[in-house]
């Protein structure tokens, strides 16, 4: 302003009050050749902007802007903190609706894997974990039902034998008395076997290991079967390595195993066949085979020879068999360290082959 109060440059003011030149001169005295000849007005001075000048419209549109820009930013922000809490959230609630209906008898319910972060393996392991848990139900029921028909068949002839003797309907004879202990003696190998599975899944099975020449292993099975397989006219023998190698395990367990195989190999031999028990050591293994010239087992079917009362050939049914020596031929195996594994061709034979560590 100059020395009269007027306006020279800035902005327009609204003067709300005169001025007076007490008021003046509280601005910033500006001199030229040390005469004052005008006066700057400092901000805080009692005048304000003319309410319809370029620029107070000027600064209340931008303020409206900035209003509207914060007011949009933080309802953005909203919407998408919501959306982003949401697909984080929803794997998370469909996690635990899964796990509720898995609580509540859904076994093998699944949900749906929507990324490969750590929420996918976690989907992915509760997949995987409910269709194992149904698979297991599925087993046991099935095994349950299998249990249920092999006792009860056993059961069924004793009583059947029982009830004729009582009413008098039946002759008691060396016969039959025979044949009820035959029917009793497989019903108490049935009720051993389960024993020993249900052992074996505990992980309660007592296991004596022993260092032992393989050789002893195969004589003593050799030795057992060799009456049947002359009545059955099959050739039963035995081939080692000449090194003769040891196999650390326990005796009896593995006498069991190798019974289970060659009392298979004798029910698929026909007369006039063979069985070969053989022991060789190679790569730091010590590999134990049962090997005939039997049926053979169908390709469909060897995947399944250890599931426990599987039965490829239906008749197996009939003969007393309940599926059950091979499954637990496989649990003594491993209990010990080793592995077990199987090899067939129709009409050619079966190959059973135990490995140990070479000691």
């Amino acid at each position: 302003m100059d020395t009269d109060g007027q306006v020279v440059f800035g902005r327009p003011l609204r003067i709300e009050q005169p001025i007076t030149q007490v008021e003046l001169h509280k601005g910033i005295p500006l001199e030229v050749d040390g005469q004052t000849v005008g006066w700057l007005l400092e901000p805080h001075s009692p005048f304000q902007w003319e309410r319809n000048s370029p620029q107070a419209n000027f600064l209340s549109t931008l303020n409206r802007v900035v209003l509207f820009s914060a007011i949009g930013a933080l309802a953005l922000a909203i919407v998408l903190g919501s959306i982003l809490a949401r697909s984080l959230t929803r794997p998370l609630r469909e996690l635990s609706t899964a796990t509720q209906a898995v609580a509540q008898g859904d076994l093998g319910y699944q949900v749906e894997v929507r990324s490969k972060d750590e929420i996918g393996q976690l989907a992915d392991s509760f997949n995987q974990m409910s269709a194992d848990l149904a698979k297991s139900s599925q087993l046991r029921k099935q095994t349950t039902a299998n249990i249920a028909h092999d006792l009860r068949t056993p059961l069924s002839v004793i009583m059947g034998y029982t009830e004729a003797l009582n009413d008098g309907k039946l002759t008691g004879t060396p016969e039959v008395y025979t044949t009820m202990h035959q029917v009793s003696q497989h019903l108490s190998h049935l009720i051993d076997d389960l024993r020993t599975l249900s052992l074996a899944d505990a992980g309660e099975l007592p296991i004596n290991l022993q260092m032992i020449p393989v050789v002893t292993l195969l004589e003593r099975t050799t030795a057992a079967y060799t009456p049947q397989a002359q009545e059955q006219v099959v050739s039963l023998e035995v081939k080692t390595d000449p090194d003769n190698p040891k196999i650390e395990v326990d005796p009896d367990r593995m006498s069991q195993v190798l019974g289970n195989l060659v009392s298979n190999a004798l029910r698929y031999t026909p007369s006039g066949g063979w069985i070969e028990l053989s022991a060789t050591a190679a790569e730091g293994d010590v590999c134990i085979m049962v090997q005939d010239n039997g049926t053979g087992i169908p390709p469909e079917d060897l995947p399944k020879v250890f599931t426990r009362f599987y039965r490829g050939d239906k008749s197996r049914q009939q003969n007393g068999e309940a599926g059950l020596g091979l499954t637990i031929a496989k649990s003594l195996v491993e209990m010990q360290g080793g592995t077990i594994s199987v090899e067939s061709v129709i009409g050619e034979g079966t190959t059973f082959t135990i490995r140990f560590p070479l000691v």
